[in-house]
């Protein structure tokens, strides 16, 4: 069978290590050249770290805050950034999404600087930004840069760092909906795309008990995990190897049930109960999330029984083109609510 075309798009460089966030005007000065770069980030992330980056960037760089990951702010960025050079997304999801966005639309580079590792964001070539015609992911370009100071992200709450380890096992069930997708409807499947996914994955399978230490070595991991899965998407040119049923499961709660519970977290759950259907380890899933001291249950991050199960049935509708499991299966509530209460999610 032919395969479509499509456009390969990755991160440039990448610089990870700790201490590294003094370096970060050598890292964009090419691109930034004489003009102060936009620095999109949330008050509290600003809080954190603008002293840093101000004595890294030597006094240049203008601060933008952005308080939601939605148009109102992608247009605030765009704005501010007219005569500069390059925007740097810094925080560890929305401001990085936003500034993603607003870089891509302004025909700017992007550099990502994470202070957390609560997901792929970081590297992938998709930001997920509410106001916009698809509560979905839409695509952008990855950043040309990433600059990860571990020491940073290490001090992060932990919670962020839990949720990050819910977006990468999330690949598991991913993949296997590309799989089926590509079995069922011919739909292009990329075997190297797929593999470094499900390699991002296993880190937090493999390495649990160590991640949940929340030491260094095992944040280190961790981020150098994401910024892989989110190199396989750019790879795969679309978010097929990173976000499947899992996926839509939770985009469904951010409707149903919008500011409750972390995207990583939703993923978990989703990931858990996809796993079953999928006949996949979903003990070792579910216990791997245990270890990262993630929620494994909807009662523990503040989501209803009944928003859970209406997820389930409803999640495909978010992306009727896209098959998974749920669109095979096609449950209906009782079977739903089985696989919810068998998997311990409600």
């Amino acid at each position: 069978m032919a395969t479509s075309s499509h456009l390969m798009e990755l991160p440039t460089k990448v610089l990870i290590g700790t201490g590294v966030i003094s370096e970060l005007w050598g890292f964009i000065r090419d691109s930034a050249g004489h003009e102060p770069p936009i620095i999109a980030a949330g008050p509290n992330v600003r809080s954190r770290v603008q002293s840093s980056i101000d004595q890294a960037l030597r006094g240049r760089g203008n601060w933008v805050t952005v308080d939601a990951p939605d148009m109102r702010n992608v247009k605030h960025v765009m704005k501010a950034s007219l005569g500069s050079r390059c925007i740097i997304g810094v925080g560890g999801g929305k401001s990085v999404d936003v500034g993603k966005l607003a870089a891509f639309r302004r025909g700017l580079p992007f550099f990502s600087v994470p202070t957390s590792a609560s997901h792929d964001g970081i590297s992938s070539p998709f930001a997920s930004i509410r106001g916009l015609d698809r509560p979905f992911s839409v695509k952008a370009r990855p950043p040309l840069g990433i600059l990860a100071d571990v020491d940073i992200i290490a001090s992060s709450p932990r919670k962020l760092l839990a949720a990050g380890c819910g977006d990468l096992v999330a690949k598991l069930t991913a993949v296997r909906d590309w799989e089926l997708a590509h079995k069922k409807t011919g739909e292009y499947y990329g075997g190297y795309a797929a593999h470094l996914a499900r390699m991002s994955a296993t880190v937090v399978t493999d390495s649990s008990r160590t991640i949940g230490e929340f030491r260094k070595d095992g944040v280190r991991e961790l981020v150098e995990a994401l910024i892989s899965a989110g190199v396989a998407a750019g790879i795969a040119g679309s978010s097929r190897p990173c976000s499947g049923a899992e996926h839509l499961f939770s985009h469904y709660l951010d409707l149903s049930a919008p500011g409750v519970g972390l995207h990583g977290e939703k993923c978990g759950l989703g990931t858990i109960m996809m796993a079953k259907l999928q006949r996949l380890d979903w003990r070792l899933i579910r216990s791997s999330l245990r270890n990262v001291h993630a929620p494994t249950s909807a009662k523990e991050i503040g989501i209803s029984d009944s928003q859970v199960v209406e997820a389930l049935l409803r999640a495909s509708s978010i992306r009727p083109e896209r098959f998974t499991i749920l669109t095979e299966r096609g449950l209906n509530r009782a079977q739903a609510i089985h696989l919810a209460q068998s998997t311990g999610v409600i």
